[in-house]
């Protein structure tokens, strides 16, 4: 006897309901996102694709001139915090860190350097390959990001970071600031300053203003694409490389003096 393999409409709408619940997870682990704040982003996302001002011609980056940078300075980890809203919430080790410094030392010269890190901005960015929902994606200009509305919690993104550098929000979030959206249950790195990015080509990331305020200038942003743009003749100038070249993901921030 043929198996009847066509399905009864209790079945149907049971499939329906799995497929609403697994769509409406990406909204629960934003419910802490103020919803102007939501809107707002979204306004922006508008303005952006219907102007066309974000496309493959540009590619944004960060050169770090390391010989520049000081290891008892946090310039650009406190301008990040203040331009994000990124308070002490939590503890040390929850507490989000999209920029963080770390000191190195080469065993066989001795030679050390302070270094900053945040988000690579990989051009094979290894978080969107293993996102579940598509909240990690990367922008036709380079910036990966992660969309709050369809972000789950799930931190597979975290796992696959080889420079560790997302975060995943334990606490309740109070006092937010409608350029940077960020909710408990959610993750968060570096977005190289889109809001401004996006509002003026001019404007450099909050990370290499303070550290221009703070006399170091040791953090240019600019279009890698660009033979001709301040950041490319730089790196023509001092020369630069990717930190974990061997993965071949083809970094946005390239280092000096590493």
């Amino acid at each position: 006897m043929q198996k009847n393999n066509s399905s009864s409409p209790q079945t149907d709408k049971s499939l329906l309901a799995r497929r609403r619940f697994l769509r409406n997870l990406g909204l629960l682990g934003a419910t802490a996102v103020s919803s102007f704040t939501l809107l707002e982003v979204k306004a922006r996302e508008q303005k952006a694709n219907t102007t066309g001002a974000v496309t493959a011609e540009k590619r944004w980056g960060l050169l770090i001139d390391t010989s520049k940078c000081s290891s008892g300075c946090d310039a650009c980890v406190r301008g990040c915090n203040e331009e994000h809203g990124i308070e002490n919430e939590g503890n040390d080790a929850t507490r989000a860190q999209w920029i963080r410094k770390i000191d190195l030392k080469d065993k066989l010269t001795g030679s050390e350097s302070s270094v900053p890190v945040m988000c690579q901005h990989c051009d094979s960015a290894p978080c969107v390959d293993v996102c579940p929902t598509g909240a990690s994606f990367k922008r036709a200009d380079g910036i990966v990001l992660v969309n709050k509305h369809t972000c789950i919690g799930c931190r597979y993104c975290m796992m696959a970071c080889p420079y560790k550098a997302r975060s995943f929000i334990h606490e309740t979030l109070t006092n937010q600031k409608p350029a940077a959206p960020r909710g408990k249950g959610t993750v968060e790195s570096c977005t190289l300053c889109v809001h401004r990015v996006d509002r003026s080509e001019d404007l450099q990331p909050a990370c290499a203003v303070a550290c221009t305020d703070e006399a170091h200038s040791a953090i240019l942003f600019g279009d890698l694409n660009d033979p001709q743009s301040k950041l490319a003749t730089k790196m023509k100038e001092i020369g630069a490389s990717q930190v974990r070249a061997d993965l071949q993901l083809n970094t946005g921030v390239r280092y000096h003096g590493l």
